[in-house]
């Protein structure tokens, strides 16, 4: 009995993906900002002489910008759609004003970096100004101040407020809620000297005038953080699907063991935040800290007794009693300044992992 084999089936012709022909590589974009990026540094550079002060880094990057966004629209009408292209412009307009809204940061860390880098050194981290009245010595007092007494008013302040936050979305009613929230509100708006004042004025009362220690500056800082604390985390706890909420009660758990349990892991990244915008703001203050733990140039760890140095008065200091050498004082102002900024951006990222260490993770 014969047999039949049949013939192959031809093969489908190659069609190409309407979805991804005539489109610009992914990589182009970032490599077209850094090629603009590149040659606009080069040509101001090149007008500044060579001189790191003369460098305009604001004008730089906003005209590298410019050219990063023209190259990209004009190819992008070439090689894709006008739709495409169209859509493009919106973007690169976006990321303009983007660019306009971070100029007065670059600018103000590339001043930072240019003036304070120069007294960046190990001396600054491990001298006082003690006896010093010209060239050379530290901020190792200062660093310690502003690291103590910062600590002790975050102890004090992230506890009194996370429980009113508590106590605001899970239990409050009525008017004290009202009346809580109403003075939180107004606290979050004080001037920092009030602050520095009330304690100056309660600790008056206590243990006479003319007093200066680092517990008063924490309680200071501590009345400015308070209210941050409050309506960071007040606004995080909110957030929490009330669906979680019943999924425990239903299975009979009490409502503090949800609290502890499932309400603050689920918003303890957006707490932690709230918590590091709080001591972000407290911890470059200068007139509570100059009214309340005063000056010295000594190194001080007792917050109980005697005055204590932070940065921040530290910084002020040095401006505005330069001694006999002007350009040793400003440098290590400048140095301070990097310094405070070094120590915000630190504690932000132990922030960002301590929120993405203890964040519930979801899906399988």
């Amino acid at each position: 009995m014969a047999t039949t084999t049949t013939a192959p089936a031809p093969a489908a012709p190659k069609t190409s993906n309407s979805l991804t022909a005539g489109q610009l590589p992914k990589w182009l974009p970032w490599t077209l900002l850094g090629i603009a990026l590149v040659l606009s540094c080069a040509v101001f550079a090149i007008l500044a002489g060579g001189d790191a002060a003369a460098f305009n880094i604001v004008a730089a990057v906003l005209i590298a910008v410019v050219l990063f966004s023209i190259g990209l629209v004009v190819l992008s009408a070439v090689v894709e759609s006008r739709r495409r292209a169209v859509d493009r412009l919106a973007t690169v307009l976006v990321s303009i004003a983007f660019t306009i809204a971070l100029l007065p940061l670059i600018s103000l860390m590339y001043t930072v970096i240019l003036n304070g880098i120069g007294r960046f050194d190990a001396s600054f981290f491990s001298w006082t100004m003690r006896n010093v009245v010209g060239e050379g010595g530290g901020a190792l007092h200062a660093i310690y101040g502003t690291l103590l007494i910062t600590l002790l008013a975050a102890v004090i302040s992230v506890p009194i407020g996370l429980l009113t936050s508590i106590y605001l979305v899970e239990y409050g009613r009525g008017r004290l809620a009202k009346a809580i929230t109403f003075f939180v509100d107004v606290m979050t708006g004080i001037p920092s000297i009030v602050a520095g004042l009330f304690i100056v004025a309660l600790f008056s009362m206590i243990i006479g005038p003319g007093k200066y220690m680092g517990l008063m500056g924490a309680l200071s800082l501590t009345v400015l953080m308070i209210p941050v604390v409050v309506r960071s985390s007040e606004e995080m706890l909110r957030l929490v699907p009330n669906e979680l909420r019943e999924a425990s009660y239903a299975l009979g758990v009490p409502k503090w063991l949800t609290i502890a349990k499932v309400v603050l892991p689920t918003a303890i990244a957006g707490i932690t935040t709230g918590i590091m915008l709080a001591i972000s703001r407290v911890i470059g203050e200068t007139a509570p800290l100059l009214l309340t733990a005063g000056f010295t140039t000594s190194l001080n760890l007792d917050l109980t007794n005697q005055p204590m140095m932070t940065l921040p008065v530290f910084v002020y200091t040095q401006f505005q009693n330069p001694g006999t050498n002007i350009d040793a004082a400003l440098g290590r102002a400048w140095a301070g300044a990097l310094t405070l900024i070094l120590i915000v951006m630190v504690l932000n990222l132990v922030a960002r992992f301590i929120a993405k260490k203890f964040a519930p993770k979801f899906g399988r």
